[in-house]
């Protein structure tokens, strides 16, 4: 079961931004956690950014002012904003985040999942 969907990414010159987005699938998921990692071929999977369930946020020091990571509650969406992009932070992203799976008001399940991951290459 997909429960998370990335969007955003693409091609985009130095300097220049960018949004990803990570949103459960369904209204019943809801977000309390969230992480966005990249990785490019041959190299191992990089933590950029993080935010836990109290709003508190890092990041690695190779984005730090530079990129944002926030949450939408109401919307279950994850975001990363990306500015003054270089060309090293072309890579694939993924967002992996804690879920509750909530009916009826009650929490039923409890899953830690990744998203399917979006390309963001940083080019002239």
């Amino acid at each position: 079961q997909v429960r998370l969907v990335q969007s955003g990414g693409g091609l985009v010159r130095p300097g220049g931004s960018l949004r990803l987005s990570c949103a459960t699938s369904g209204s019943k998921f809801k977000i309390t956690a969230m992480e966005w990692y990249r990785q490019d071929p041959g190299k191992e999977r990089e933590l950029v950014a993080a935010i836990t369930s109290d709003g508190s946020t890092n990041y690695a020091d190779s984005v730090k002012g530079r990129f944002t990571i926030s949450r939408d509650n109401a919307k279950n969406t994850g975001y990363l904003q990306m500015n003054s992009l270089k060309p090293e932070d072309t890579a694939k992203y993924y967002c992996k985040a804690d879920l509750l799976e909530i009916d009826d008001g009650t929490v039923i399940s409890v899953s830690r999942d990744w998203g399917q991951g979006t390309q963001v290459t940083v080019s002239s």
